[in-house]
Formats: C-alpha cells, structure tokens, sequence
C-alpha cells in the first residue's frame, strides 16, 4: 500500500549546516517530522557541494511520519554573485554595474543548474542565466 502524502513544504537551507535551530527546526517540527532524521539526511546527501551553499529543497511528508526531499542545485543569483565576486547585486541594475563574467563562468553556471532549468540545451540554459545577471546588475564581458 502506498503512503499517503500529508503535505509538501519548501526550505533554502545551507549545504552541509542543517542543524535543528530555527527556521528548520520548528517548520520540521510542527509537521510532526524527525528533525535530527532530516538534518543528518540533508547534511549527507549535500556534502558534495560546496559548503554553505544555499540549496532549495522540497521535501513531502507522510502520514506515517516519514519524509522524501528533493534537494535542488543552488540559485543563479549565489552562482553569479560568486563568480562576479560581489556582495551583492546593483541597487539600480539597468543604470549601474557591479561586477563581470566571462563567457566560460556563464557556461560553467548554466551547466551546474541545468538539471533545475526548462532548458533544452547549454545555450538556452546560457540565455537563461544571463537574463539573471542582467537583472543583477552583472555584466558578462
């Protein structure tokens, strides 16, 4: 028999740092899920990446008591910031720049978030990007 979805919630946590502290702990909580289940399972499965990143994650809980997530590649915007090396994006994007990339940084970026794209290939992937960092006020050179 399968189990029965009780509900899905979305939470932009920190590779590698779940901890039960606020804002996960209590969104996991009052959902009757295992926090320190989560965080472990989180903490593992993002180890790979880049410690800190901030990763989307779904995750759907059951009446049972049990969870599935689903964890996302990181937004556009930490990527581009990142590659920029900015703090964060201009004030006024369309009247002032804050920062570059290079053609071969856009790539590298529609690549990692390809998997989270509508995209079709790397090129589209690419324009999709550069619309992100256009609206931030980064320029690619």
């Amino acid at each position: 028999m399968a189990k029965k979805l009780v509900g899905t919630m979305k939470l932009q946590v920190k590779a590698g740092q779940a901890n039960p502290s606020p804002p996960v702990g209590p969104a996991l909580g009052q959902r009757g899920i295992n926090i320190m289940e989560f965080c472990k399972a989180f903490n593992a499965k993002t180890a790979d990446l880049e410690p800190g990143a901030p990763c989307p994650t779904v995750i759907s809980y059951y009446q049972d008591k049990s969870f599935t997530m689903d964890i996302k590649t990181p937004p556009a915007s930490y990527f581009l910031l990142k590659a920029a090396k900015v703090k964060s994006g201009a004030k006024t994007p369309s009247r002032e720049t804050v920062g570059s990339i290079t053609p071969k940084q856009l790539r590298e970026i529609a690549e990692a978030k390809m998997a989270d794209l509508s995209a079709n290939d790397v090129e589209q992937a690419m324009k999709i990007i550069m619309g992100s960092a256009k609206s931030m006020g980064i320029e690619v050179k």
